[in-house]
């Protein structure tokens, strides 16, 4: 039975995994007592992996390269990973 501290953090990726469905991306949770979120891009193969950590004032998610967002708007963090992902353009 994970801990109240593990509890939280997979309740906060879970969160964000539901937000991500909504906009096609794939997620699974990995990692046990540490939990993280590996986050794909069905089209463009794309992938990073999300962290959700304590900070002073609540809980952030983290994700390379340089993404953070508060994990109280899970969908604004789910909207900043989307963009990270997307396939790339092909210049015209």
């Amino acid at each position: 039975m994970p801990n109240a501290f593990t509890q939280q953090r997979l309740a906060h990726l879970d969160s964000l995994a539901a937000e991500l469905r909504q906009r096609g991306l794939a997620s699974r949770t990995l990692g046990g007592t540490a939990p993280v979120l590996w986050v794909w891009h069905p089209d463009s193969h794309r992938q990073t992996i999300v962290f959700a950590t304590p900070v002073r004032d609540g809980w952030m998610f983290l994700w390379s390269p340089d993404g953070e967002e508060s994990a109280d708007d899970p969908a604004r963090a789910a909207d900043s990973v989307e963009r990270l992902l997307a396939p790339l353009t092909e210049p015209p």
